[in-house]
């Protein structure tokens, strides 16, 4: 069988996920339905909890349903769970991490270190009580049938892990252990070995999409290069060095013979996701705006 559309959802914090499922939903409102187009569905960090909706079996309009039936919370109210550090902080160690880092594997092992090291401080409780909040996002906790991959990163060692339906892992616990960012919620446990989150390596992980002839590429951070500005939460050094960039990513493919085509928010979308795509008071104005956008971009995507 040709290996022929692989759509990549890049990380995005909570706003990010809301437009990445109005694009869904919106491309899906003009002619282009990814959920059924998609051969492979890659998640990395919010992507992971986009890309197990998508492969769910819920039409992409019903998907983008229980977004803008949240309750608005008042702007700033921007965590769900258990308590997390002040965020202050966190930016500060997340970004000299990654100015001291020298490979993308160092920089992974660094922020694992921050993760594991954060672990006392969260508690004891924390990482139930995690786990049982993503569960609670996620529509089926079984693997789909169709290919999914959960982007990590095993905080011991640096090293990318590409979950999937064969890697004998829940997906409950390869989308709790994707969206583990260092810092802020604890490393997951997986048979002994520590994971954290896949969006340290890369927003996109993109490569993970080697071989297929059409990639299809939603990156809510993906107009912004290098170190996100302060008050992200992923204030992480991206370096065209080390191939982890978008824009590395998208060369590799393209110059292995894929189609790429990648949509990142538009000027409204930007707008409507703020500056701190942590808060969920940008959800229902993101989703919206992803909407429209998709609509509109659904002319680009009409080879598949």
């Amino acid at each position: 069988m040709v290996k022929n559309v692989a759509l990549v959802l890049g990380g995005g914090g909570s706003g990010g996920h809301a437009w990445t499922i109005g694009v869904i939903a919106g491309l899906a409102e003009s002619g282009v339905d990814m959920t059924e187009a998609a051969d492979l569905v890659i998640g990395t960090s919010s992507g992971a909890t986009a890309a197990a909706q998508v492969r769910s079996g819920i039409p992409p309009a019903e998907l983008l349903v229980p977004i803008l039936s949240e309750p608005v919370p008042p702007v700033g109210q921007n965590r769900q769970g258990p308590p997390s550090p002040p965020m202050a902080g966190v930016y500060e160690r997340m970004r000299a991490i990654g100015a001291a880092a020298t490979s993308a594997v160092d920089l992974c092992r660094a922020m694992g270190a921050f993760g594991l090291e954060s672990d006392a401080t969260l508690g004891p409780t924390a990482a139930e009580q995690r786990r049982a909040m993503v569960a609670a996002r996620l529509p089926h906790q079984q693997w789909p049938e169709r290919p999914m991959i959960v982007a990590a990163v095993n905080a011991h060692t640096g090293e990318l892990v590409a979950f999937d339906r064969d890697s004998g892992v829940d997906l409950v616990d390869a989308v709790t252990a994707g969206t583990a960012l260092p810092g802020t919620v604890p490393t997951h446990n997986i048979n002994g070995t520590r994971y954290i989150n896949g969006g340290v390596r890369s927003a996109e992980n993109a490569d993970l999409a080697s071989g297929y002839a059409n990639v299809v590429v939603l990156s809510p951070f993906g107009a912004r290069s290098g170190t996100l500005p302060a008050g992200q939460f992923e204030g992480i050094r991206r370096s065209p060095e080390w191939g982890t960039d978008l824009a590395s990513q998208i060369e590799a493919l393209r110059k292995q013979g894929s189609r790429v085509e990648v949509i990142t928010p538009d000027a409204d979308s930007r707008a409507a996701m703020g500056t701190n795509q942590m808060d969920l008071a940008t959800r229902i104005p993101a989703a919206r705006a992803g909407f429209a956008q998709g609509k509109q971009e659904a002319t680009r995507l009409t080879f598949l």
